[in-house]
């Protein structure tokens, strides 16, 4: 059977009068934390589980910035064994509390001469703790509270809305 030919026009505008109002508030606090849709899985490996949202094996740069509200003296750089939507887990030379707050950076992309690093910076809390296989070290898994994206290049003015 053939698929479908792709339409070359789009189809026409719906008659705005005609759609329901949505009834949406502006201002609203938000109350779902942000976010990200999913993790590219297709392209690196991933545990296999049934997860709602699955984890991709990924040793990313991670940097533990503050626990329970208290930053870090020295921030030293970890780096995570697994990351999905929802969470990260990975290896930290302390043990930290269930339910402990924390302030995390991860480096998604990193680029030579520090131009286009794409940094996840988010808030999570400790899920699990776990001894590591590494005497001294502990597995953490943590849940993303809040994400935020921050990159160090510039935007192409072409992408940006007037």
């Amino acid at each position: 059977m053939l698929a479908a030919a792709p339409q070359m026009f789009p189809n026409p505008a719906p008659n705005r009068a005609s759609l329901p109002s949505l009834g949406l508030t502006p201002s609203c606090a938000d109350t779902q934390p942000r976010r990200f849709a999913r993790v590219p899985t297709h392209a690196v490996g991933v545990h296999p589980e049934h997860r709602v949202y699955p984890r991709a094996t990924l040793k990313l740069p991670l940097r533990l910035r503050s626990v329970d509200h208290v930053p870090e003296d020295f921030p030293v750089t970890l780096v995570t064994r697994d990351i999905s939507s929802t969470g990260v887990y990975f290896l930290c030379p302390r043990p930290l509390p269930i339910g402990a707050s924390l302030e995390l950076e991860i480096v998604l992309v990193s680029k030579p001469m520090g131009q286009g690093n794409v940094v996840l910076a988010t808030r999570a809390h400790v899920q699990r703790s776990d001894p590591a296989a590494t005497p001294g070290w502990h597995g953490i898994a943590a849940s993303f509270d809040d994400v935020q994206f921050d990159r160090d290049d510039r935007v192409p003015s072409r992408f940006l809305k007037p």
